[in-house]
């Protein structure tokens, strides 16, 4: 009687596990966040390639990796379209805003996520905000507050709406209204405009190079000290572009090409990716 008793009980505790394992998996493969995506001038919004509307566009998507596209319309066919990936997340905003300009330099934009923070803050009233800029080393302002040099996470931010703006200099500058919740992280990629006055800096930009590219034969990369402890190794040379791997200041690799701020590296056997150059090396033998 008690072996019966102790397997009925083993049973039931199994078909409990499984229900809940059940439930939980379906909450993840069924929940959804929201997407907004406004442009200037009005554009079509592509998701993995299919078309779903017009900016403004506001909708709820599962949760997941997606691929966006914008692309002008009507009299604004002149100017460029954008293309990059974005996440949503569980009950969570992705916010994406461009300026599409008759270039890539001459645009601008923002993508902002806001994602549960890995670890409680110390106080319940705080939040953070990470920021990442294109090019890279633009400085980060908070509520007109000088914090640092992008990419920067700013701790302990008070939870509620504040100002965030993003400078350097012979560009143009972004500022944005952004809500801090408390325990969570707001993320933001920004990519600032060149400033149409500096000739010389849009020669630079558009890779108009009198003097040639020097050979990157044997050249090598290291990687400097950074404000999170390392340094995003990315699929393409954009801060739009998904994360392929991380590398830590100190480490160094093999230089493969370069592209305005960004140098391509192989960081492991047979894969490669992009890194930022504001936070490398370039090294010549």
């Amino acid at each position: 009687m008690k072996v019966k008793l102790a397997i009925f009980s083993s049973l039931v505790f199994l078909f409990i596990l499984f229900l809940i394992g059940r439930f939980i998996f379906l909450d993840q493969r069924n929940a959804t966040g929201e997407l907004k995506v406004v442009s200037s001038p009005t554009a079509s919004v592509f998701i993995n390639n299919v078309v779903i509307g017009k900016t403004p566009f506001f909708d709820k998507y599962k949760v997941g990796e997606y691929v966006i596209k914008i692309i002008p319309e009507g009299t604004a066919t002149e100017a460029a379209s954008w293309q990059g990936k974005i996440n949503i997340y569980k009950n969570a905003l992705t916010y994406v805003n461009r300026e599409l300009g008759s270039s890539d330099v001459s645009s601008a934009g923002e993508v902002y996520t806001t994602t549960k923070m890995e670890k409680a803050p110390s106080n319940k009233n705080y939040g953070e905000i990470y920021v990442e800029t294109e090019p890279q080393g633009a400085i980060v302002y908070l509520d007109n507050d000088e914090k640092g040099v992008a990419p920067l996470i700013l701790a302990d931010v008070l939870k509620g709406t504040h100002e965030l703006s993003v400078s350097m200099p012979n560009f143009i500058r972004r500022t944005q209204k952004i809500n801090v919740d408390s325990g969570y992280r707001v993320s933001g990629y920004v990519k600032l405009s060149i400033d149409q006055t500096q000739p010389s800096i849009i020669k630079k930009e558009t890779g108009q190079n009198a003097s040639g590219s020097a050979s990157l034969k044997d050249s090598s990369v290291l990687i400097k000290d950074t404000p999170t402890g390392w340094l995003r190794v990315r699929v393409e040379p954009s801060i739009d572009a998904s994360e392929a791997a991380r590398v830590k200041p100190g480490e160094k690799y093999p230089l493969l090409e370069e592209q305005g701020d960004w140098y391509k590296i192989r960081y492991e056997d047979g894969k490669e990716g992009w890194i930022s150059s504001s936070y490398s090396e370039k090294q010549t033998p």
